[in-house]
């Protein structure tokens, strides 16, 4: 989920007028001074109803820095990339009816699980799993290595979201454009020692769960952790009307034997409770100074997600200094491009054309 200290600061500052409904309809959005490209308008997505695809016809696996990942293909091989990245408690079928849209119009789209998600393992049994900001960040960064991908457009939500913004803050040159959901979400362990708003420390419940002994039992008991998984849906997304089988579709990524541990020590390390491995340890002192993102961004915030921030963007706009547009999605919750893939389709193409 979101960085709760960004969302403790922007408490108070008031709900802006929405910049787009849930169809993806442009409202008061705003954008950079930089002209769109001579080939001339970004192109219209069309609307598809959510749920429309259930699942990919194949997975692949690479081996990629640490890790051998697993990861949906679609769209032609030539096309210019777009990875799209997930959060949690979610996987690649986040992107499901998303990435066949952005498919159709001519991108290579690539869906990776994130560590200790699904099919992706790690390759040595001695690589500690855990699961700072940066390595996650680095993960996708050795991917992309892996298939010889030397820039491509990044789009994500919550761990997707964070992971996107830090490899365009730190390896510009890597991403093309960026999607980014629920704005600039770099997380600084530092500030988040101190306590948040209560109405803001109450909906990382969970968060604190896991820093006891009770929350770790649940994660690492299989169906306990998914019973969790399965509620978190439900208070974060509290319009999106999911089924037993889209949850237990995701729900599959969930038994990746090594879940437990890595969701564990990406929570309890935000809050200070774990100290970051050595290897990561200058990235994160680079994370911690709040660097700014240069390349075409879209920013989009769900308005029934209890992490969405008041104040329309303003809370984090300042952290984007490249060409720029801010959407407000009406009636989506958290896991905005399952609940709405025309928007989060749209946004990418969108952003590819800033």
């Amino acid at each position: 989920m979101i960085n709760r200290r960004t969302f403790g600061k922007a408490v108070g500052l008031g709900t802006g007028a929405a910049a787009a409904t849930m169809f993806g309809l442009p409202g008061n959005a705003s954008a950079a001074t930089a002209a769109r490209p001579s080939a001339g308008p970004a192109p219209t997505v069309p609307l598809v109803t959510p749920g429309t695809h259930t699942g990919f016809s194949t997975l692949k696996q690479v081996r990629a820095g640490v890790l051998d990942v697993g990861y949906a293909e679609l769209g032609p091989s030539h096309g210019p990339v777009v990875l799209l990245l997930h959060g949690w408690p979610y996987d690649i079928h986040s992107f499901v009816d998303v990435a066949p849209l952005l498919a159709d119009q001519g991108y290579r789209v690539l869906v990776p699980y994130l560590r200790g998600h699904g099919s992706t393992t790690f390759l040595s049994r001695r690589t500690p799993r855990t699961a700072e900001q940066s390595a996650v960040a680095l993960d996708i960064i050795a991917f992309m290595d892996a298939l010889r991908i030397d820039q491509a457009l990044l789009a994500g939500f919550d761990w997707g979201s964070r992971t996107a913004d830090i490899i365009a803050a730190l390896w510009p040159e890597r991403v093309k454009a960026l999607v980014s959901t629920s704005g600039y979400v770099i997380t600084n362990v530092q500030t988040q020692l101190s306590p948040a708003a209560p109405a803001v420390e109450h909906n990382w419940w969970y968060q604190w769960y896991f820093s006891t002994d009770r929350g770790k039992q649940a994660m690492e008991n299989e169906t306990e952790r998914i019973a969790l998984c399965r509620y978190v849906w439900t208070l974060v997304s509290p319009n999106w009307a999911f089924d037993d089988a889209t949850f237990a579709r995701t729900a599959e990524a969930f038994k990746n034997p090594d879940y437990a541990a890595v969701v564990l020590f990406n929570y309890r390390w935000r809050i200070g409770l774990l100290e970051t491995e050595p290897r990561y340890a200058h990235y994160e002192k680079q994370l911690a100074a709040a660097p700014s993102i240069g390349v075409p961004t879209v920013t989009l915030d769900p308005a029934l997600d209890p992490f969405t921030a008041p104040g329309d963007g303003t809370g984090y706009r300042d952290h984007f200094t490249g060409p720029y547009l801010h959407r407000t999605i009406q009636n989506i919750g958290h896991n905005l491009p399952q609940e709405a893939p025309t928007v989060f389709a749209q946004a990418v193409v969108d952003a590819d054309h800033l």
